[in-house]
């Protein structure tokens, strides 16, 4: 494995959630997405949440401009292309790891771009699906 790390959309979409209720989080996924872009990957369906979620399910939504804009930024990583194999490759994955087919999909688009770990907050902690590492960003340090 490479050392890339993949995000799931709820970092980029922390990041964009200026809510004060949201701060901490903000303020964690404004560093990962700080951090050195060449690691960082997406993939279309990251682009396609993310725009939906910051203009239609934010307390306070993001103009559509402004989102768009977000988006093209994120664009700007690598970016996986969701295709048939990997939705077949999902199909699988979510049958024998017991996930969603939309978190298999985040899973195989990791792996297809050789990516050592997934941020997310959807999936547990600590967990390897497929070779790929979960690892939650969000996560309360254990005291």
């Amino acid at each position: 494995m490479s050392g890339r790390t993949f995000l799931d959309t709820n970092v980029p979409v922390y990041a964009a959630d200026e809510s004060p209720a949201e701060k901490r989080k903000h303020d964690i996924a404004i560093g990962v997405l700080s951090g050195k872009s060449d690691d960082l990957v997406v993939s279309t369906q990251v682009l396609q949440e993310f725009y939906v979620t910051v203009t239609r399910k934010l307390r306070e939504p993001l103009a559509e401009e402004r989102a768009a804009a977000a988006a093209r930024g994120l664009a700007s990583l690598a970016v996986v292309g969701i295709d048939k194999p990997l939705v077949l490759a999902a199909m699988d994955t979510s049958r024998h790891a017991h996930v969603s087919l939309w978190d298999a999909l985040i899973i195989e688009a990791a792996r297809d771009a050789g990516c050592e770990r997934v941020l997310t907050e959807d999936l547990s902690h600590g967990q390897v699906i497929r070779g790929v590492r979960v690892e939650n960003p969000f996560q309360a340090p254990a005291v």
